[in-house]
């Protein structure tokens, strides 16, 4: 594996979701909980999303229950929850694991080539995949969606 878009996830609706999809736009990669008290930055997330789509961001939710519990939704109430409670039309994968030996083959990847400090420690951690697949940068939980240093880096990933 040389990039991002050598790895797929399985779209929460069903079917596979390649990165590949995605060459020629910049990905925000963000595992999410619907129960966490970051919760509220699906708002941001789809706010940046609905802005910057046209220019070619593609926010992708991953859910995962890796910390605390935080998501013990079915795939099917986690819809119905980021659509209702936050009105996210971006795309979302089923849930992964995204830290242990269990977690998705993109986050392991990450974690090897960034380094075990690099995997997220809890819901919310962002990462930006450029154009082309490489691995742009990582962004903690707390950073919020519409903070100056990630919205820099995204204008820098759209050019």
């Amino acid at each position: 594996m040389t990039n991002a878009h050598d790895f797929s996830f399985t779209a929460i609706e069903g079917g596979p979701l390649p990165l590949s999809k995605f060459k020629g736009k910049a990905v925000l990669v963000v595992n999410t909980a619907s129960a966490c008290g970051l919760t509220p930055q699906f708002k941001g997330l789809q706010e940046l999303w609905a802005a910057r789509r046209d220019n070619g961001l593609v926010v992708l939710g991953v859910p995962s229950n890796d910390f605390g519990a935080q998501e013990p939704l079915s795939e099917e109430k986690v819809v119905e929850f980021c659509e209702v409670r936050y009105g996210v039309d971006f795309p979302l994968t089923t849930k992964n694991h995204v830290i242990g030996a269990e977690a998705h083959p993109l986050y392991k990847w990450i974690a090897g080539a960034l380094g075990e400090a690099a995997a997220p420690r809890w819901n919310f951690h962002k990462y930006l995949i450029g154009k082309d697949g490489a691995l742009l940068g990582t962004f903690g939980s707390r950073m919020e969606p519409h903070d100056p240093a990630l919205g820099a880096a995204i204008d820098a990933a759209l050019k």
